[in-house]
């Protein structure tokens, strides 16, 4: 091996590392980023509920302001949150894959439970049957 390749190895690991860690921190910062949109539409949701009016309602869009009924307005702001939902579900499964990644190119071990999915409903209802039971 000639004198160079060594730091030429080092370089390279650096980089792969860098980069990894790179795509964590840009997926947590947009899933920040949408987690206060949605926060933002969750409190415009509980507004227009708490509002008794019936007419339409002022809505901003960029640098316009629009009068739309209130029935649209809240279904237009649920179906941001759906897809605001989905996005930040879709990132939290990219997250866990590049965590891992960086971990694997770091020489880390795998984190312990990180790929762990919650109960749903039906499973959850099960449990509890049987932890009844038991009681």
């Amino acid at each position: 091996m000639d004198e160079y390749g060594e730091p030429d190895r080092v370089l390279a690991y650096l980089q792969e590392v860098e980069g990894r860690a790179e795509d964590v921190l840009v997926d947590r910062r947009q899933i920040v980023d949408l987690d206060m949109k949605r926060n933002q539409n969750r409190e415009a949701l509980r507004a227009l509920s708490r509002d008794n009016t019936q007419g339409p309602v002022t809505v901003c869009f960029g640098s316009m302001f629009i009068n739309l009924p209130k029935d649209k307005t809240k279904e237009m702001i649920q179906r941001d949150q759906d897809q605001l939902d989905a996005e930040i579900n879709k990132l939290h499964s990219q997250l866990k894959l590049k965590v891992n990644q960086l971990y694997e190119a770091q020489g880390k071990p795998e984190l312990k439970g990180f790929n762990l999915t919650p109960l749903d409903p039906d499973e959850m209802k099960a449990i509890n049957k049987v932890l009844k039971r038991g009681v």
